[in-house]
Order: C-alpha cells, then sequence, then structure tokens
C-alpha cells in the first residue's frame, strides 16, 4: 500500500479533505440539476436560493444593485452564492478529518436550505421543488463521508511511530475516489445540461415556428423626423436585443409555445377563460409603438426603451370574459397578473380598461417575442411602470381587489398604483465629455406616457431655460426626442434639462428616489469645453 509519511501529513490531509469538501459540494449542485430537469429549471438550489435572497432583500438594495451592475446583476448575484458554498464546502471539507458524521450533517443542511428557499418562492412553489436539492444535498453528505475514509481510516502508522501520532493518507486510495467521484459529477452535471439543452431547444423550435398574423389594427405610421439623425442620440425604435430588461428571473424561462396556456379568473369574471397560444393569434391582433420605463430608472437613466408591440386588446379579453371595471360596477379593482416564474404584478382594473392599449403581447418589433421580454406572452399597459403592469412569461390572471391581496413588489413597500412620471435626459454629450467650443448639439428624449410631451426646455450653468426643437411627434405613448444648439464657451459648464407634459405639468427640481413610485427630478450634465 502506498502512503505518505507522518512527515509533513497535515498539510497534505488538510488539502486533501478540503478537495473533498469541494468534489461534495459539485456533487450536490450537479446532481441538483439533473434531478431539475424532471421538475424545472427554477428548483435548482442555486437558483432558488437566488430567488430567495432576492426576495428577501431590501427595496434600496435591490436599486444599488440595478445601478451598479446593470443587467449583470443576476449573474453577480449567482458568483457570490458559488462563492459562498465554496467557502462552506471547504469548511465542511476540513471539518471531515475529525467529525465525518457532522461533516456529512451539514451537506443535508445545505440541502434543507436550499429545498426551503425553493419552497418558500412566492406562488409559484410545489412541494416537488424541494426535491433537486434534497437529493443533491444528499448525494454530496454521501461523497464527503466516502472520501473522508481514506483521511480518518487510513492504514496503521509505521512500525515506531509516536503512539497518537497523525494516522498517515493512503494517498492512492483517496485519489482513485476523488477521480471517481469527479467523473461521475461531471457525467451528472453533463446529462442534466444536455436534457435541459432538449427542453430550450424544444422552446426554441416552437418560437421559430410562429408567424404572426398581420394586425387588424396596424400601427400608425410614424411621421418623418420622429428620431433625431444626431450622433449620441438614441434611436426612436429600440432594438430588440437593446431593449432594457428589469426583472427578478435569475433563470430565463424557456417555455413551449405548443404548451402554454393562460387561466383567465376571479371576482366579477362571469365566463372564466382558458386560452392557448393559438387562441390568441386567432383574434384581432392590435400593434401599436409604446414607451415602456422601469420603476428603478435613476434620473437620466437607462431603463426606459421603445418598441413597435403586436397583441391582444386586454379589455377586449375582459369584457368578453364579462369584467366590468369598477366605475360600472364591477367587484373587481386590481388584476393580478402571475407569471410561470413566480412573479406576481398587480394592476388598476380602472386603468386596463380606461381605452389604453393595454396588452397581451406576442410580438416585439415584428417578430415573436424574445425569451428575455416574455416569450410567448407577455402583458403591457402604457402609462404605467413595469411592476406594476408588464409581467413577463404570464400564465395566469386573477380578478381581485387591492384590499385582498398585496402583489410581489408591494408586499416590499412599493406603490400600489404608479403611473409614469414626467421625464428627460440628456443623451448628447456625455458627462464628462469635452466638446469644443462653438454649437454644440445637445440632444435626448422625454417622456410622458398616456400624456405626452408639450415641451422641453434647458439651461447652463442655473442661467435662463432655453426651448429645445422637439423632434416629430409619435404616438401618445411614446417617448419624444428633442435637439438644442448650445453655443458653448470654454470652461466648465452644467447642462440641465426639464420636460412639460401636455397635462401642463413641469418636471419638479425636487429630487426622490426610486422607491416607493419611481424617481422625479431633473437631469443634469456636466462638460468641459475646451
Amino acid at each position: 500500500m502506498l502512503v505518505v509519511s507522518t512527515r509533513g501529513s497535515t498539510a497534505l490531509k488538510g488539502a486533501a479533505a478540503a478537495l473533498g469538501g469541494l468534489l461534495a459540494g459539485y456533487t450536490a449542485l450537479t446532481v441538483a440539476e439533473l434531478v431539475s430537469v424532471a421538475v424545472r429549471p427554477e428548483a435548482g438550489p442555486v437558483t432558488a436560493v437566488g430567488g430567495a435572497v432576492i426576495d428577501r432583500t431590501p427595496a434600496a438594495v435591490k436599486d444599488w444593485a440595478i445601478r451598479e451592475f446593470g443587467t449583470a446583476d443576476k449573474l453577480v448575484l449567482q458568483l457570490g452564492i458559488l462563492a459562498l458554498l465554496t467557502v462552506f464546502a471547504v469548511a465542511l471539507g476540513l471539518l471531515a478529518l475529525r467529525r465525518r458524521r457532522t461533516a456529512a450533517a451539514g451537506v443535508l443542511v445545505f440541502g434543507v436550505v436550499g429545498a426551503l428557499a425553493a419552497a418558500g418562492r412566492p406562488d409559484s412553489a410545489s412541494p416537488t421543488d424541494t426535491v433537486p436539492s434534497l437529493v443533491g444535498a444528499l448525494a454530496g453528505a454521501v461523497v464527503l463521508y466516502a472520501l473522508a475514509g481514506p483521511l480518518t481510516a487510513a492504514a496503521p502508522a509505521p512500525e515506531g511511530a509516536a503512539a497518537g501520532g497523525s494516522r498517515p493518507v493512503d494517498r492512492r486510495r483517496f485519489l482513485l475516489a476523488t477521480a471517481g467521484v469527479a467523473a461521475a459529477a461531471t457525467g451528472a452535471g453533463l446529462a442534466g445540461r444536455r436534457l435541459n439543452a432538449t427542453t430550450v431547444a424544444g422552446a426554441e423550435a416552437s418560437r421559430a415556428a410562429i408567424r404572426l398574423p398581420a394586425p387588424a389594427s396596424p400601427a400608425p405610421e410614424l411621421p418623418r423626423g420622429v428620431g433625431l439623425r444626431v450622433p449620441g442620440a438614441v434611436p426612436f425604435t429600440t432594438p430588440s436585443g437593446d431593449f432594457y430588461r428589469v426583472d427578478t428571473a435569475l433563470t430565463v424561462p424557456r417555455l413551449d409555445a405548443g404548451r402554454w396556456r393562460l387561466r383567465l379568473h376571479g371576482k366579477g369574471v362571469e365566463r372564466p377563460l382558458t386560452l392557448d397560444f393559438q387562441d390568441l393569434l386567432r383574434r384581432d391582433l392590435i400593434e401599436r409603438d409604446i414607451t415602456m420605463t422601469c420603476v428603478s430608472n435613476e434620473v437620466g437613466g437607462p431603463y426606459v426603451s421603445t418598441a413597435r408591440w403586436l397583441g391582444v386588446r386586454l379589455k377586449d379579453l375582459l369584457e368578453e370574459a364579462g369584467v366590468r371595471p369598477p366605475s360600472r360596477g364591477g367587484p373587481a379593482d386590481q388584476l393580478v397578473a402571475r407569471s410561470t416564474d413566480g412573479m406576481t404584478i398587480g394592476s388598476p382594473v380602472e386603468t386596463v380598461m380606461d381605452g389604453r392599449d393595454a396588452m397581451l403581447a406576442v410580438g416585439m418589433n415584428g417578430e415573436p417575442l424574445p425569451f428575455d421580454h416574455g416569450f410567448p406572452v407577455r402583458m403591457l399597459v402604457p402609462g404605467l411602470y413595469g411592476y406594476v403592469s408588464a409581467c413577463k412569461w404570464i400564465e395566469d390572471i386573477e380578478l381581485t381587489t387591492f384590499a385582498d391581496y398585496d402583489p410581489y413588489w408591494v408586499e416590499r413597500d412599493w406603490a400600489r398604483e404608479a403611473p409614469i412620471k414626467t421625464q428627460s435626459r440628456i443623451d448628447t454629450p456625455k458627462p464628462f465629455a469635452s466638446p469644443a467650443a462653438g454649437t454644440v448639439v445637445v440632444a435626448g428624449v422625454a417622456w410622458a406616457q398616456h400624456k405626452g410631451i408639450e415641451r422641453v426646455e434647458l439651461r447652463v450653468d442655473d442661467g435662463p431655460w432655453q426651448q429645445a426643437r422637439l423632434a416629430a411627434e409619435g404616438p401618445l405613448d411614446t417617448w419624444r426626442q428633442w435637439s438644442w444648439e448650445w453655443p458653448a464657451t470654454a470652461g466648465s459648464h452644467t447642462l440641465q434639462v426639464r420636460a412639460t407634459d401636455r397635462t401642463g405639468y413641469t418636471q419638479t427640481a425636487k429630487r426622490t428616489r426610486t422607491v416607493p413610485d419611481g424617481a422625479s427630478g431633473r437631469h443634469s450634465v456636466v462638460v468641459n469645453v475646451t
């Protein structure tokens, strides 16, 4: 038997024990991923724990993460969870040198945490969601217990060794065991990924097979000059790949349109409906240009975009089900949309049915919805922030009341009703740019969805307000671009913008944060003219 002498064996044992802990954690994750294929990807432990962290994170911290990391915030969270799991696994591996059973039980604790996180997700969890974490942890516990064997029960100490001295490490047995475990765990991980890839491929095939019908009500033709041709200005219509994404889904749901169903039910629903994707496509579709805004958008922030949407008018669907708004005696004042990932979003029934182009969208910029933006079907309501209107991957609509139910974000201290605030943004020049003295074109966007922009003004260094030139006006529910020719002089200058909407409201100078119902204030940039 090949052994290592007692001299230096402590360090070797420590390294081997740490490796054993890492392999146990690796096994737990790969087995859980494989098992999650039979349940659903969202039930995997990293996704479940990450979702639980998001659910319990204060709104201010979420806003900070969005500001600092943008669309990479979910990746940062997942990497953080994996880093903590790595430390936890190493610690358990070292513990196994002295307390083998306790360390194995520690892996089981990890599984219980994952199972509780999966079971505690709002409105989406089922008992089977606990299975991947528990099975994965059981596999990890067995692996850690087995790998600790060669370290804690090695061959007897060589003749002449001090009594009670450190036992030598059976290196060959340990290396064979770790190699076998690594191979088996990797195989489980690859199998899980392959099976998940098959599911994803099926969803992608279902999207590729969709041929969107022509709308019964096409979008009005955009007027000439609706978009500015100014370097640094954003396009009027945002390409789908550049459209902002803010949601809580760590794993983007990949749904098969052929299996998708929507249930419409609740208070005041005289004729409950269950619809599939083809049911929607057979209805009269509307096509509209609509600007959407996230409530997490800071003053001057990037989370506002415009797209051309295709979908079924939500009012028509609700009326078909016998729903009446509160102003006509309906008992429900809140429409709660539920997503397949567990998100719940509440919208005022009165607003949804007031004649605006609220819809269940099936298309975006001439194509079926991208997966990131809710394929196969999402909801949107012009003029309301996304957290009270824009349910992605929607699967259920329930009519209820604000008194009876608090959706996901309302439970976390955001406002129940959140019309989008009138805002404007300077897109060019960028902060701390160094344009040359002379005429500098300042340009940007302003938005007041469902109200319209009447006027945009700028000022330099707290000087008098100067009126900007507005681009041609698009539909009422879209942003409006603007530009201003500034006779810039050398030095450091502060540019500030404000917008006035068609109700006569002018942006306030008072700055507020995004919580509870969206940021307010005026955007400004500092530039150094040379």
